[in-house]
């Protein structure tokens, strides 16, 4: 196959990005980072399930690695891939599957923004432990149908050896005025429960997914900051450094349970693979000040 070991340097040929997900948080941030960084790319406009079309992609635009960054998670929530179960397979499972397949016979590597809510605190690992979830550990949340066709196509993308499987969670950004930011949900929800969970600041993780092509890195990640931290802890930020006169109540996952169609994953995942590639990667709380609630902070002259 035309793709390197993992983890071996790139090509001396200029890096072309094709990427997926145009329309999409991850994926237009993603071209302005490519932008930001003077790297060539181009956005995909085939249907992840129509492999003539990603053929044709591929064909026009030359590429030196695919990014995935197209896929359902339903709107407003993932409890609409609930009722829509064949369109949710459709995208997560068929069209991911498609894509790998497509690249893997023209040798290129996918950079494939995957989820890491695809687990939950149990026994092994206790909510407040610090003990997360590994790599190589078995998927244990089936809750949502969301979170089973990902936890299905992760299992079969481990076949496939020029995909490098990035687990997202409860993505934050400084764009606080986006409505698929965790931050914005939680600060417009009536109520939010208080858990603490592994998330992705994506201002400094997305730049390291870049990084991640460059050095043609495969296999599955934990793509979150180290740590956890709790919907009570980012609200206490944000009415420190966004407004102090915010207010918020909680409630139990028994009463929020009433109010979604499906259960929500709430896990730890282990960082240690990561930052051991990656050593500059902060604690995510660290990383919330730096990245997101600093640049945002209300002065009092604002």
């Amino acid at each position: 196959m035309g793709f390197p070991a993992n983890g071996g340097s790139a090509s001396d040929r200029p890096l072309k990005f094709l990427i997926y997900g145009r329309t999409g948080w991850i994926g237009g941030l993603l071209g302005r980072l490519c932008e930001s960084q003077s790297i060539d790319y181009a956005y995909g406009s085939g249907r992840l399930q129509d492999r003539a079309s990603l053929e044709a992609d591929i064909a026009a635009a030359h590429p030196t690695h695919v990014f995935n960054a197209a896929g359902v998670t339903g709107r407003p929530n993932v409890d609409w891939c609930e009722s829509h179960k064949v369109e949710t397979i459709r995208t997560n499972v068929v069209g991911t599957l498609t894509l790998a397949d497509v690249c893997r016979e023209r040798g290129l590597i996918v950079i494939n923004y995957a989820t890491g809510c695809i687990f939950e605190y149990d026994a092994s690992h206790p909510l407040g432990s610090g003990v997360g979830f590994k790599e190589e550990d078995t998927p244990n949340f089936v809750g949502s149908f969301y979170s089973k066709t990902k936890a299905m196509v992760e299992e079969l993308l481990k076949n496939y050896e020029n995909v490098c499987t990035l687990r997202v969670r409860m993505p934050i950004s400084s764009d606080l005025s986006n409505p698929r930011n965790f931050i914005t949900k939680i600060t417009h929800y009536e109520k939010v429960v208080n858990i603490p969970n592994s998330m992705t600041i994506l201002d400094e993780l997305l730049p390291i997914s870049i990084k991640m092509a460059k050095r043609n890195l495969t296999g599955i990640w934990n793509f979150t900051n180290p740590g956890v931290v709790s919907h009570n802890e980012i609200l206490e930020m944000y009415r420190e450094y966004i407004d102090p006169n915010f207010t918020w109540k909680n409630f139990t996952l028994e009463e929020q349970a009433k109010v979604i169609v499906a259960p929500r994953s709430n896990n730890e995942l282990d960082t240690t693979k990561l930052k051991g590639e990656f050593p500059e990667l902060l604690p995510i709380k660290e990383s919330l000040i730096r990245y997101v609630f600093k640049p945002n902070q209300r002065t009092g002259g604002a």
